[in-house]
């Protein structure tokens, strides 16, 4: 989303940190371009205007005059102020009742059934028991739909019907909630094509009958500045206690998440990332402007590989990685984990200082076509032949190449790079057990110094393999408790 304003802020701080002195007439001249790439991206105007008039006021100050980098200074100064205008810090869901009510409102389109799916299975994996509640009796098959959505969450869904009144519907499912022991209601209310009197009267009657913890706004980010004046008067009527912007992975220029926060004074509590009903992630303003700034998002990127990789697998697979025992099966497996992360493009968006390759990539070909051709081959061969490839002789290759829509040169190609891998952490593993723990070649230590037990320079700890053992043993003992229970 933020794709277009990053390439801009980019280039102009490029030229700012390529002066080795900055003057009063340089900074001015930057903001005048940031203020223009603002503008471009579809921020509000009077944002824009409040914006560089407090980078200014930091920037023409000794704070970066006197810096030794005052190209860097001035880009930390952007990057603090943006984080100040998304919000600060991520504002966490008032849910201190029991059972809690969510209260979903929005225009027609703007994503908010889809939404409240995302939301009950984003607050079961926060060990909440949602319970969604279908109350838009207007829009055809919205009840189905939400039924549907319930079901493939594991959530509870409450059964209503089209010819029932919303604010009976809801009082309702608060008092089975509570009957149930329901942690948090979400109530999926009704949307027009636009606002009206009686949508608004509706709501505030929902409102006034369940007194919601929460009322946040399903706001569609590619309506640009009409997000912002939606959000506006939903908040007159209702004063909404956060703002869930949808469709941040379309190409829409990432004005309406600029905007929200400073117009109305509400915090962005998520954004949905994608059409999946996985793709809600938590608004980290800090994030947010790191991205927009090129400096990427180790946090984010982190906390998708810990979703994505089950510890047990992990551990059986390091295991297996340290004994040079992985197959073709092992092989497929973290291919595929990769793919649960997303694009190889939207990781390399998360990474620091990528930006730039990640352009190069794109002239070139992504390798991501390579991954699929590389997986088909391996989902045609049996189990015996991913367990142990040297079983693959020419006539399997031909059935393998036939069945995956590949040659018997893409065959050859893959099992020759797996075997030298094979080998070649073989005979690392070999070489790290025989000198105590030093991979030779390797450098600094790649598993980093704060190891306990490791020495400075190229050493892993001297106990790093009988550790890890320990470790696991304990590990699947606990397990092996757990199921027993």
């Amino acid at each position: 989303m933020f794709d277009s304003l990053s390439e801009r802020l980019d280039g102009i701080f490029s030229k700012l940190k390529g002066k080795g002195t900055l003057d009063e007439k340089n900074i001015q001249d930057g903001l005048r371009e940031v203020r223009l790439a603002l503008l471009e991206a579809d921020v509000n105007y009077k944002v824009v205007k409040d914006f560089i008039e407090k980078v200014k006021e930091r920037a023409v100050g000794q704070e970066v005059l006197k810096s030794l980098t005052p190209g860097q200074q001035i880009v930390k100064i952007v990057h603090e102020e943006l984080i100040e205008l998304l919000g600060g810090v991520a504002e966490p869901l008032n849910l201190t009742k029991t059972p809690s009510v969510i209260m979903l409102v929005g225009l027609q389109g703007s994503g908010k059934t889809t939404t409240a799916a995302k939301l009950a299975l984003y607050l079961k994996s926060q060990k909440k028991k949602p319970y969604l509640v279908p109350a838009d009796v207007y829009r055809p098959a919205a009840i189905d739909q939400l039924f549907k959505l319930s079901k493939e969450v594991d959530v509870p869904c409450f059964e209503s019907t089209s010819d029932m009144d919303p604010v009976d519907i809801a009082k309702e499912a608060v008092s089975r909630a509570r009957k149930n022991f329901l942690d948090v209601v979400i109530i999926d209310t009704a949307g027009r094509l636009h606002i009206d009197e009686v949508l608004m009267d509706e709501l505030v009657r929902i409102k006034a009958a369940v007194s919601p913890q929460e009322i946040l706004l399903v706001a569609d980010a590619m309506t640009g500045q009409d997000a912002v004046n939606i959000a506006q008067s939903f908040n007159e009527r209702l004063d909404i206690s956060g703002v869930v912007l949808t469709k941040l992975e379309g190409d829409a220029r990432g004005g309406a998440a600029l905007s929200i926060r400073s117009i109305i004074n509400k915090p962005i509590k998520f954004v949905g990332v994608g059409e999946k009903l996985k793709d809600l992630e938590v608004f980290h303003p800090d994030r947010v402007a790191s991205r927009i700034l090129g400096m990427g998002d180790v946090l984010t990127l982190i906390e998708k590989a810990e979703k994505a990789f089950a510890d047990e697998d992990v551990e059986d697979l390091e295991e297996k990685f340290l004994q040079a025992k992985f197959d073709l099966e092992d092989f497929r497996t973290q291919l595929r984990r990769i793919k649960k992360l997303g694009s190889l493009e939207g990781i390399m968006k998360l990474i620091p200082g990528m930006g730039k390759i990640r352009e190069q990539l794109k002239q070139a070909q992504m390798p991501e076509k390579e991954l699929v051709k590389v997986e088909a081959i391996i989902n045609s061969m049996t189990i015996e032949e991913r367990k142990n490839p040297k079983i693959i002789n020419n006539s399997r290759k031909e059935r393998i190449a036939r069945g995956s829509g590949t040659s018997v040169a893409d065959i050859n190609q893959l099992l020759k790079n797996f075997t030298q891998m094979r080998k070649m952490m073989k005979k690392l593993t070999g070489k790290a057990k025989k000198n105590k723990g030093v991979i030779p070649g390797m450098g600094a230590n790649p598993f980093g110094n704060p190891l306990a037990g490791a020495e400075a320079g190229n050493t892993l700890p001297k106990s790093f393999f009988t550790k890890k053992k320990k470790q696991r043993k304990k590990k699947k003992q606990k397990r092996k408790a757990r199921k027993k229970k």
